[in-house]
């Protein structure tokens, strides 16, 4: 075989080689939404395990069987969803804008879930999530937005509130958290405070998730029988399932006294994780008036090779093993 042929060979086996590692590289991106949707359905089978009531069964049987129909939709719509929010991204740096979103809802209603699903292709430093702890004794003291505002986004930025003030008008006012004059002054504020953020150019979006009863009951027993989401379940967390009717109640009033024209809210229906996430995602990116961001296009520039650069080998006890 010439020279000339054998180098022919090795070009085609090289671009092929090329080929394959950039298919790969694809299909890996998208490995964190399968793993989750495993995670989804390794719940199914543990709640399949241990549900002895009826009512149990029958809920679980329901959501199974629409969750498996509608897959290959969802998977679709997701991605699709997904390339749009980087476009809003992309629209959202270039003009500079300030986007807050609040997800409030009842304990297990799959919150977390979507807050994962649309920060996941984005750039955290674009779009971050503010989930604050439990406040501080000198956070106590302080005007009670004092230290929500400090998490409010600058100009290109996007920030999603996982709670946000209206802890205290839902688990602060049930559980005892704050008196009586807290909480009036609570509604008195908020609107004023909202109406702020809007007039200083925030464009404030505010979702309530909602789920029924015993759709919390069969999130809460998937998550006692599994090791990996026990973290999940505080003391706070097993007494709002004790409280479900004060908590209802404390819906009612938050939503009523706080769904302004500046500020409304919208509320999710929850019980279907994957259409909740679908439908919030895609209210979420209609409520923005966005376009797609023109890009110069993207030249990968030569690497520089330098006749005397030696690269020095790695010592073999620095490796981990290779057990996989």
């Amino acid at each position: 075989m010439t020279t000339e042929k054998s180098a022919e060979i090795e070009s085609v086996d090289e671009r092929l080689s090329m080929d394959e590692r950039f298919n790969n590289e694809m299909l890996d991106s998208f490995d964190e939404e399968l793993e989750m949707e495993l995670d989804d359905e390794r719940m199914e089978q543990i709640l399949a395990e241990f549900a002895g009531a009826t009512h149990i069964d029958g809920l679980q049987s329901a959501r199974s069987q629409s969750t498996l129909s509608d897959r290959q939709t969802y998977f679709k719509e997701l991605f699709r969803l997904q390339g749009e929010l980087v476009k809003l991204q992309d629209w959202v740096v270039r003009n500079k804008l300030k986007v807050v979103v609040l997800f409030e809802g009842r304990d297990a209603a799959g919150k977390g879930g979507v807050i994962k699903r649309v920060t996941q292709r984005l750039n955290p430093r674009v779009c971050r999530v503010a989930a604050l702890p439990a406040p501080s004794e000198r956070e106590r003291s302080q005007w009670y937005f004092q230290r929500y505002i400090s998490h409010l986004p600058a100009g290109g930025e996007i920030v999603l509130f996982d709670r946000s003030w209206y802890n205290r008008a839902g688990v602060e006012k049930v559980m005892g958290f704050c008196n009586d004059d807290e909480y009036e002054e609570f509604f008195r504020s908020v609107p004023e405070f909202e109406k702020m953020l809007v007039r200083s150019g925030i464009i404030l979006i505010k979702y309530w998730f909602s789920i029924t009863d015993d759709e919390q009951h069969l999130r809460f027993m998937t998550r006692i029988h599994d090791p990996l989401k026990q973290w999940k379940l505080s003391p706070m967390d097993l007494e709002s399932r004790r409280l479900w009717e004060q908590y209802t109640k404390a819906k009612e009033v938050m939503l009523e006294r706080t769904h302004i024209p500046e500020a409304p809210w919208w509320v999710i229906e929850a019980v279907d994780k994957k259409k909740a996430r679908l439908n919030c995602i895609s209210h979420l990116l209609s409520q923005i008036n966005y376009g797609e961001v023109a890009h110069a296009p993207v030249v990968l520039p030569k690497r520089v090779y330098n006749a005397d650069y030696i690269r020095e080998p790695v010592p073999k006890e620095m490796f981990v093993p290779a057990k996989y």
